[in-house]
């Protein structure tokens, strides 16, 4: 009976048993089956999504990096120039991108596409350079010339400013992104004829470190290019497409979550199927934790794309979103809010002393203190380099606005602790008012940038609110720099005049001091401090200093005076070819250099520049003098006589002028001739009007004197004939 009862067993027991575990394990083996392919499929697309994201990002990033730069009016006028100033160019338009923004190429076309500038890997080549992209880059250069309005980007959401087109191309036999952006005007002041602007056309290889950046920040193991869909199994791709077709492939290893979790699984579900629910359950959560971690990658790339990487703040992209959401939100709810641009002051100073590290520890600090001035709803956004902007939202009262212009001015105040050092700053604030000062985004910008002007001009460390007025005195300012161009292009309406300077003992003529004054065609003539602060800002004072140099020089040549005194500003100083430029102009006017007395001011030895150092040790080692004008009303004089060689100091005017009739006259101007003597320095007084001041200067034993009592500027014929010997002519 032992053998049926074994059967009964095997039919009626062991068999359904075994047929239930082999379904069970059929189905379990099926089902994992089943979501181990899920998983692995959903995790590829959603990676190779997120290739895609990262890629077309990248094209529109290239662009809208370039308008930082390429629609901006300083940017045409150097590219435009007769001689461009190639150290400009590629301190604004060359390697600051590779440095910046990570471009591997940059050249910079003329309106007839003639490369005037190249850049590779972060440093200036020659022009010739363009040469190996030309093929890659001229269709798109025909087709931007006939294109009129700007190409929105895909997946950025912020409007260009100007139009450009952008490509993915095979460059020097790398795959790169390649985008070529129009060079033009950010006030419109420029006028440019469509399609014969110079032209900026950046390259950013894609099989560096954008490979790189696949691997590091997204974690794609195994990222490499290829030219050819070559991946093996345990391998996907995404082709990179251009406008030309599929140029090569981006391959990697994808992460398998299902495949991952179903190999740990096994070998406890061969040991016991009792456990299935259990193990279901961990796998569930597993695939969880897996989606949750690609999930926060996903957020991550999109919080890259629209955050500043060193502070974390909002970057450009993510403010203009906040700031047309703010228009927006204004208009529905007939709220206000206040536009604030920021922008550091001497924040350079901090830089060059202790290096851009340092600088960069000091921009974090910068943020966190910003964000712990503003409320929960408002938005602090870094745009670039040490400028930052804020959205304050519900504003009420303007006073609430300067409350936190307060807290910012005050809170920037205190000083840094940066690991190289101490660091002091300060900051400057330009405010616009919505909508009392516009409604679009443009206009507030604008107008807060006025503003920011005018603060920095007022002296830096304060805040100031857009004024209409302002905008009058912008336009005023910019009109009258476009007329200082044109005059000293043509040199009709510049002239050179000159100031006698008098011995005091003899009452001889010693000196002439060249002075430039300006005719203008309707504000009548201008004198120097009318438009050479003008010119410092525009950056003519070189030019317009070596002009009035060389003018001076060639006129007085055959003068008979001891010395020939000519202003030189701290910009020329600062030139380290200035010595060379002053040996030039003497060798072509054949003027002797021991006649010729540069007067400098006491700014030019601000922060102990050594480019200055060296053109002084250059200039007197030719035998050009060397004068301290406006002596005493700058900082340090005495360790400036101390550490800076010179020959003779001026008295400033305003020191002569607080000379009073019968008060005994001063005792500053006293002190400053004893020091002087001291010094082995001759001295002169600037701006004598009176007999009182005359005599006390004579008493006190200055040396020269010049100034409107002895007589005024004069034409250089004029003074030809008061220096011509009597019985001459």
């Amino acid at each position: 009976m032992q053998l049926p009862a074994n059967r009964a067993f095997v039919s009626h027991v062991l068999t359904p048993v075994a047929i239930v575990v082999v379904l069970t394990a059929v189905i379990i083996t099926a089902l994992l089956s089943w979501s181990t392919r899920s998983a692995d499929h959903s995790s590829l697309e959603r990676q190779r999504a997120l290739v895609n994201l990262v890629l077309e990002q990248s094209v529109d990033r290239i662009a809208y990096d370039q308008e930082s730069s390429t629609v901006w009016d300083d940017s045409v006028r150097q590219v435009n120039a007769a001689r461009p100033d190639l150290e400009w160019i590629d301190a604004n338009l060359g390697s600051w991108f590779n440095s910046y923004y990570g471009h591997d190429e940059v050249h910079v076309l003329s309106a007839d596409n003639r490369p005037i500038f190249s850049m590779q890997a972060g440093r200036r080549v020659a022009p010739a350079a363009f040469a190996a992209v030309r093929a890659q880059l001229q269709p798109m250069v025909e087709e931007l010339r006939l294109r009129r309005a700007p190409q929105q980007p895909r997946r950025l959401e912020v409007a260009m400013l100007s139009p450009g087109i952008q490509d993915i191309a095979v460059v020097n036999g790398r795959p790169a992104i390649v985008s070529v952006k129009p060079i033009v005007s950010d006030t419109g002041e420029i006028v440019q004829t469509p399609g014969r602007e110079a032209l900026h056309a950046s390259v950013r290889y894609l099989d560096g470190n954008f490979v790189q950046r696949l691997r590091d920040q997204y974690l794609f193991a195994g990222s490499r290019f290829s030219w050819v869909d070559a991946h093996t199994a345990a391998e996907a791709s995404v082709p990179l497409v251009g406008r030309s077709g599929t140029i090569g492939y981006f391959i990697w290893k994808p992460f398998a979550p299902g495949s991952s979790i179903a190999g740990d699984l096994r070998p406890a579900l061969l040991v016991a199927l009792i456990v299935v629910g259990l193990v279901l359950t961990a796998l569930m959560q597993r695939l969880r934790r897996r989606t949750i971690e690609l999930q926060r990658s996903e957020a991550h790339a999109k919080h890259l794309a629209l955050h500043d990487v060193l502070t974390g703040l909002p970057n450009r992209a993510l403010f203009d979103q906040r700031l047309s959401e703010a228009l927006r939100t204004m208009r529905v709810d007939r709220t206000s809010f206040a536009l604030l641009c920021l922008d550091l002051d001497r924040f350079k100073q901090v830089n060059d002393s202790y290096g851009h590290p340092a600088g960069d520890e000091l921009i974090r600090e910068v943020g966190r203190r910003l964000s712990l001035a503003v409320r929960a709803d408002d938005t602090v956004a870094r745009m670039g380099g040490d400028e930052f902007a804020i959205i304050q939202r519900g504003v009420h009262r303007p006073g609430e606005v300067e409350l936190l212009c307060m807290r910012i001015v005050e809170s920037l105040a205190q000083p840094f602790e940066l690991a190289s050092g101490q660091g002091f700053v300060g900051i400057s604030i330009g405010v616009a008012l919505a909508p009392q000062d516009g409604g679009d985004c443009t206009e507030l910008i604008r107008k807060a940038d006025i503003a920011l002007y005018v603060a920095k001009r007022s002296g830096r460390g304060r805040y100031t609110f857009f004024a209409e007025e302002m905008d009058t005195y912008i336009q005023e300012r910019q009109l009258l720099e476009r007329q200082l161009r044109a005059a000293l292009a043509s040199r009709e309406q510049l002239e050179v005049v000159y100031q006698p300077v008098f011995a005091t003992r003899t009452g001889d003529m010693k000196c002439v001091e060249a002075l430039v004054r300006w005719a203008h065609p309707t504000k009548g003539v201008l004198a120097p401090e009318r438009f050479v602060p003008l010119a410092e800002e525009a950056g003519l004072i070189e030019p317009l200093g070596e002009w009035v140099l060389e003018t001076a020089c060639r006129s007085a040549q055959p003068w008979r005076i001891d010395r020939l005194a000519v202003n030189v500003s701290a910009t020329q100083l600062r030139n380290p070819q200035f010595a060379t430029i002053v040996k030039r102009i003497l060798a072509r006017t054949g003027f002797e250099p021991e006649r010729l007395e540069l007067e400098i001011t006491e700014s030019c030895f601000l922060d102990k520049d050594e480019v200055s150092r060296a053109n002084i040790a250059a200039l007197r080692a030719a035998r050009v003098r060397i004068a301290l004008d406006d002596f005493g009303i700058g900082y340090s004089s005495l360790s400036h006589l101390r550490d800076f060689a010179v020959d003779r100091i001026k008295i400033d005017s305003s020191f002569v002028g607080a000379i009073l009739p019968g008060a005994g006259g001063s005792a500053i101007i006293q002190a400053i001739v004893d020091l002087a003597r001291a010094s082995d320095l001759e001295v002169t007084a600037e701006g004598v009007e009176t007999t009182d001041q005359l005599r006390f200067l004579s008493k006190v034993g200055c040396d020269e004197m010049q100034g409107f009592l002895m007589s005024i500027p004069v034409a250089a014929e004029e003074m030809a004939k008061l220096l011509q010997p009597t019985g001459e002519g």
